[in-house]
C-alpha cells in the first residue's frame, strides 16, 4: 500500500463521554459550570494579584502564570466538548484536532515547569532568605516564565509533528472526548510501538524533571522548617507549602497514571475519567486550593471586594 493510500482521514469523531441524549445534557450542565468556575477563579486569580502591590512577589507572579495556563489549558477541550454535548455531528477537522493537540501538549509541559519552578522558590525563600531578591529577581523571573512557555511549545512541536505525520486509515473515530497522543495510537495503521516509545520518553523527562526539582526543593525545605526554633515561623512556612504540594499531587498523580504506564494497560474508560480530572477539574480547584489556604491572597481579595484597594486602570 503506497503512501497516498494511508492518506484517507480527513477528519475525526469524538465519541466522548456519554451515548445518550439524557446524560449529554446533564454533563454538559456539570461541564458548563465547571469551566466557568474555571475562567472565573484563575482570571480572578490573575487580577487579585495584579490589584494588590502586596501580591506583586515572584511566589505569586508564577501563580499568575499558573492560572492564565489554566485557563488556556481547560479552553483547549472542554468548549469542543460541550459543543459535542448537544450536536449530533461530533467530528473535528484533521487541523483542528492536531491543533489541538499541539496547545494541549504544550500548555500541560508548561504547567509542569511552571510547578517545578514554584517549587524552587519556595525553596529560596525558606531556606536561603538573604539572597532570595537577587536569585528571584524580576529578570530571572521573567526569564523563567519565557523559558517554561517556550519549553511547551517545543515540546509539544516535535511531539505533534511525528503523531500527525502517522498514517490513519483503520478508523476515524476517537475513543475520547479530545485529540490525545494514546487514542489516536490505536488508529494508526503502522506499528506506532517507536512512536509510543518516543512519546513516553518526552513525558517522561519532562515530568520526572519537574518532579525530581520539587522532591529536591522540599527535601531542604522540610529540612530547614524542622530547623526552625519558631512555632509561627514554621506554621508559616508549612502553609505555604500546604497549597502548593496539594496543586502537584492533584496534577501529577492523574498525568502519571495516564502517560507513564504501560500501553499494555491502557483501558479507554479509566483513562477518559483521568482526562476529565486534570483537563477540567484541577484547573477549576487550583484558585480555591491557593486561595483557600494562603491568607495574603484572601486579604488580598477580601480589599477587592470591599473596594479598599481600587486600582488605577490609567
Amino acid at each position: 500500500m503506497t503512501r497516498t493510500n494511508y492518506t484517507l482521514v480527513t477528519e475525526f469523531i469524538l465519541l466522548g463521554l456519554a451515548d445518550t441524549m439524557e446524560l449529554q445534557i446533564i454533563l454538559f450542565l456539570l461541564f458548563f459550570v465547571v469551566y466557568t468556575l474555571t475562567v472565573l477563579g484563575n482570571t480572578g486569580m490573575i487580577f487579585v494579584i495584579w490589584a494588590d502591590s502586596r501580591l506583586h512577589t515572584p511566589m505569586y507572579f508564577f501563580l499568575a502564570n499558573l492560572s492564565f495556563v489554566d485557563i488556556c489549558y481547560s479552553s483547549t477541550t472542554t468548549p469542543k466538548m460541550l459543543v459535542a454535548f448537544l450536536s449530533e455531528k461530533k467530528t473535528i477537522s484533521f487541523a483542528g484536532c492536531f491543533l489541538q493537540m499541539y496547545f494541549y501538549i504544550a500548555l500541560a509541559t508548561t504547567e509542569c515547569i511552571l510547578f517545578g519552578l514554584m517549587a524552587y522558590d519556595r525553596y529560596v525563600a525558606i531556606c536561603n532568605p538573604l539572597l532570595y531578591p537577587i536569585v528571584m529577581s524580576r529578570t530571572v523571573c521573567l526569564k523563567m516564565a519565557a523559558g517554561a512557555f517556550t519549553a511547551g511549545l517545543l515540546n509539544s512541536m516535535v511531539n505533534t509533528s511525528y503523531v500527525s505525520s502517522l498514517p490513519f486509515c483503520r478508523s476515524n473515530v476517537i475513543h475520547h472526548f479530545f485529540c490525545d497522543s494514546p487514542p489516536l495510537f490505536k488508529l494508526s495503521c503502522s506499528d506506532t510501538h517507536l512512536n509510543e516509545s518516543i512519546f513516553s520518553t518526552f513525558a517522561g523527562v519532562n515530568m520526572v524533571g519537574a518532579l525530581l526539582v520539587i522532591l529536591t526543593s522540599y527535601s531542604y525545605i522540610l529540612f530547614s522548617i524542622f530547623r526552625m526554633h519558631s512555632v509561627e515561623g514554621r506554621h508559616k512556612a508549612f502553609s505555604t507549602c500546604a497549597a502548593h504540594l496539594t496543586a502537584i499531587i492533584m496534577f501529577y498523580s492523574t498525568a502519571i497514571y495516564t502517560y507513564l504506564r504501560p500501553s499494555s494497560s491502557y483501558s479507554l474508560s479509566q483513562d477518559k475519567v483521568a482526562s476529565v480530572f486534570y483537563t477540567t477539574v484541577i484547573p477549576m480547584l487550583n484558585p480555591l486550593v491557593y486561595s483557600l489556604r494562603n491568607k495574603e491572597v484572601k486579604s488580598a481579595l477580601w480589599n477587592v471586594i470591599t473596594r479598599k484597594r481600587i486600582p488605577s486602570f490609567l
